[in-house]
């Protein structure tokens, strides 16, 4: 037993990918019903963005206040086991995989993970994302999720049609 602890206490972490480097404690999550501020920098879930994609959303958001919307972010980078636990949480609600995934990309899937997908808040801001995001690169990526924001296009060009969803 005092081995295995040992062994378990010396064990290194897994590497991160080359592309990230997680910057701050934590796996990213933000308890249901509350959002943060694209400026709290502290919090994994910002902290661990893409930095070209938290640019273009820091601008957008300074924008879309001139006209008296709001950017919150429900959800920013994941860590891998945290994308696994939401995944295991769509498996339960809709009592299928092929359902779930709709909704939820597996980690090794997840541009989540990978820090390069955001989901903002409230309904306004993500309208507001949609008629305008293209002009910073942002992109509706799911038609069934209105909240989900990747840059799939450079500043100023044309967004690629949503697919249908994650699955």
């Amino acid at each position: 037993m005092l081995l295995l602890a040992m062994v378990t206490a010396c064990t290194p972490a897994p590497p991160q990918p080359a592309t990230m480097q997680v910057k701050t404690t934590g796996d990213g999550s933000i308890p249901k019903n509350e959002t943060i501020s694209l400026d709290d920098d502290q919090h994994a879930a910002i902290a661990n963005l893409d930095p070209e994609l938290l640019a273009a959303m820091r601008k957008a958001a300074a924008d879309a206040k001139l006209k008296s919307v709001e950017f919150r972010v429900t959800s920013g980078w994941r860590s891998a086991e945290y994308q696994q636990r939401l995944l295991d949480e769509a498996v339960e609600l809709y009592r299928s995989e092929e359902e779930a995934r709709r909704w939820v990309h597996p980690p090794e899937k997840s541009a989540h993970v990978t820090g390069k997908a955001i989901d903002v808040g409230p309904t306004n801001a993500d309208d507001w994302l949609i008629q305008h995001g293209s002009d910073y690169g942002l992109c509706q990526a799911y038609a069934n999720e209105m909240w989900h924001f990747e840059l799939l296009t450079t500043p100023g060009g044309q967004c690629p049609q949503p697919q249908s969803n994650a699955g």
